[in-house]
């Protein structure tokens, strides 16, 4: 067997990590870390002065913790696991083969600190703020839609999903502290529609798929020129997406705002007006009568306009993996936030890439 490794035998590993294309060194070098030592640092101050369950490492690197547990779907033990098998994650960090790694419990009792503070949507703030000071303007319109986040579902009695659904704790479940602590009563069940194409000729009509679903959702608006996400909220699953666009909604140098069906109201459509905005929202088809051919051809060109927001989603889902493992609303918000900003994160990496020297 070798001896330990010397110095020059990581340096040469990290030398063929960065050969080999490393995204988390061109992460580590482009995000601004040191903005957000400030808002980490006023999120977890009590009010008497003293660090409310800081931990015995820098504010900063638990954070970037938080950003690979986004971008790798990682539980808190997984996490630790990974940060000491990982030389990647180890030079992201910026910790040695001598330093100690936080654990598990570092790492929840960190993000929940932050989630009881309310402190993930300063964060996105912050970096919203430094797209801006760097060139990165919300340009050329809004897109808004929302999509679901699955969380782990709950098995429960008729009678305790009345209870829930009344804003009550059922009255079993108070008598068994345990188990009311692995209760999510904030998420909900609700239903994805999936629309059938149009059956060839011929061949048998398809039909329409509902898929039911539980969890949170991600209502997000990004900015159409750049792609990143301005604007988000964490509601349960079975909100209803049009009561959310004013939420979501940002300043932009286009007026312009593009929705699915689902946010077509008298309401939205008066309040967009009020406010300086443009719909483009998809139009619905009117009852009992066809639709107009002008509103057919202006719907016609909505979509491609519209899927840009799919891809933000679709990676989430897909190579972040996103998916809620924590119990109630305060920390689904944390979680998904963190997502959100991760994903900020990739797209600038992304955009400083494309301007790069060759």
């Amino acid at each position: 067997m070798r001896g330990q490794p010397g110095f020059w035998d990581l340096d040469e590993r990290y030398v063929r990590l960065s050969e080999a294309g490393d995204p988390l060194e061109k992460l580590n070098a482009l995000v601004p870390w040191e903005v957000f030592g400030k808002p980490l640092a006023k999120a977890l101050k009590r009010s008497d002065g003293a660090k409310g369950g800081r931990p015995s490492y820098d504010l900063v690197l638990m954070f970037k913790v938080l950003v690979l547990q986004a971008l790798y779907n990682l539980s808190d033990d997984q996490a630790e696991f990974m940060i000491q098998d990982r030389l990647s994650f180890m030079r992201f960090l910026g910790l040695g083969l001598s330093d100690t790694v936080p654990d598990a419990k570092t790492i929840w009792l960190f993000r929940e600190h932050l989630a009881q503070a309310g402190a993930v949507e300063n964060l996105f703030a912050r970096f919203d703020k430094h797209l801006t000071k760097t060139g990165y303007l919300a340009m050329g319109g809004q897109i808004v839609d929302a999509t679901i986040v699955a969380a782990p579902k709950q098995r429960n009695s008729e009678g305790e999903k009345a209870d829930i659904k009344k804003g009550r704790v059922p009255q079993p479940w108070k008598d068994k502290p345990a188990k009311l602590r692995q209760k999510d009563r904030d998420a909900r069940w609700t239903v994805k529609f999936s629309k059938a194409k149009p059956a060839e000729e011929g061949k048998p009509k398809q039909v329409d798929i509902a898929v039911p679903a539980f969890g949170y959702k991600n209502h997000a608006a990004i900015d159409r020129h750049h792609g990143f996400i301005r604007g988000w909220k964490v509601t349960d699953a079975a909100a209803y997406d049009g009561a959310q666009l004013q939420s979501v909604l940002r300043r932009n140098t286009g007026s312009k705002v593009w929705a699915d069906t689902a946010y077509r109201s008298k309401k939205n459509e008066t309040w967009l007006a009020k406010h300086g905005f443009v719909s483009d929202i998809h139009h619905k088809k009117p009852q009992g009568r066809p639709m107009s051919s002008r509103m057919a051809r202006a719907n016609g060109r909505r979509p491609k306009v519209r899927s840009a927001i799919e891809h933000v989603f679709a990676r989430q889902k897909g190579p972040m993996g996103l998916f809620v493992r924590t119990i109630g609303i305060v920390r689904a918000k944390a979680k998904i936030g963190m997502a959100n900003l991760a994903y900020n994160f990739t797209r600038f990496v992304w955009h400083k890439g494309r301007i790069a020297p060759a």
